[in-house]
């Protein structure tokens, strides 16, 4: 077995809950709102079973009915829909030797949360760019979904471009509710071709430590994992999402249960195996990550919880609220 060698550990009762908040600090999801933790989806991420029903009313629509003194109004049914979050279980274990400490002359014990609070912001990020390339592979969020792209060189033009004008485009799927729209993540080479044409701006943080890119006023995250492919002639196909506050809801479920013949609780456990002088941290989670308006299927999931590939899968998504109340906007171009 692997293992990562340092000395003895302690863990104390807060360290699960320290983790997330850090992960919330470090994740730049939770600081550009797409993602908001929702103390609802707490609750509901801490019920049994795989996943959990959000029924909804449907909005009211149809037109106005003239008063008469020989008739009356007709009564319109008021409807309801159901929305769908999928619960997640996963975790992750490290390994040490009391040996290492020695041989490294340094401690890794005190850089150990914010390494992990790492890890989970990223597992996160990863995860949810899993779920928009299976959204967006849905039919039903065709009405979200702008594509501009050319699938070779020759065809490409300032039209097949993600540009200051394209943007726009991008941002008017949602019509007038196309300003709520206040984050986009694209792909590094996307920000760096923005960046080329001088529409990138920076702005400094309120502590004054950090640069934080804009696009037309919203907030730049740059994920590699944002989808590309080739094109079926040649070139470069691109994917970039647009995000309304709060297009992701989060919960998570407190596992704060103690474990049984070991120390700490089901969400952050330490064991030991004094023979060999190795220690054992894991990492456990319950929780939601659920795009709001776009119910999750489940009808390709093999396992207790899917995997970022049936994540990526169209089977699994399908749009319950009105395209326009989905806070999500996709454009498939070139650069």
């Amino acid at each position: 077995m692997a293992v990562t060698a340092i000395s003895d550990i302690q863990v104390p009762e807060v360290y699960a809950p320290y983790i997330l908040e850090r992960t919330a600090a470090l994740s730049e999801l939770y600081q550009s709102g797409i993602v908001v933790r929702d103390p609802a989806f707490d609750a509901l991420a801490a019920q049994g079973g795989t996943h959990v029903d959000m029924p909804f009313w449907q909005d009211l629509s149809g037109a106005r009915e003239i008063l008469s003194d020989s008739g009356s109004l007709t009564p319109a049914k008021l409807a309801t829909s159901g929305d769908i979050a999928r619960i997640h279980n996963d975790g992750r274990a490290w390994a040490w030797n009391i040996l290492a400490k020695y041989a490294s002359g340094a401690d890794p014990a005190a850089a150990l949360a914010t390494y992990i609070a790492d890890y989970w912001s990223r597992v996160t990020q990863t995860m949810l760019i899993n779920s928009l390339t299976g959204i967006f592979a849905a039919p039903t969020m065709s009405g979200n979904l702008l594509a501009i792209h050319s699938e070779s060189i020759a065809g490409q033009s300032a039209a097949t471009k993600l540009t200051g004008s394209t943007f726009v485009d991008a941002t008017a799927k949602l019509g007038d509710r196309g300003d709520r729209l206040t984050a986009v993540a694209m792909h590094s080479a996307v920000e760096a071709s923005l960046r080329k044409l001088d529409l990138i701006d920076f702005l400094t943080d309120s502590e004054y430590k950090a640069q934080i890119r804009t696009f037309q006023g919203r907030r730049v995250i740059i994920d590699d994992n944002c989808p590309y492919r080739a094109g079926t002639t040649d070139g470069v196909v691109y994917t970039t999402y647009l995000f309304g506050p709060g297009a992701f809801g989060a919960g998570f479920a407190p596992l704060d249960t103690p474990v049984e013949s070991g120390h700490g609780n089901e969400a952050f456990e330490y064991n030991r195996d004094p023979l060999a002088s190795n220690s054992y941290v894991i990492n456990r989670r319950r929780f939601i990550l659920h795009p709001r308006g776009v119910k999750f299927n489940s009808a390709s999931v093999a396992g207790a919880s899917p995997t970022d590939a049936e994540l990526a899968l169209a089977a699994n998504w399908t749009r319950v609220f009105e395209a326009k109340n989905v806070r999500i906007v996709a454009v498939t171009h070139n650069i």
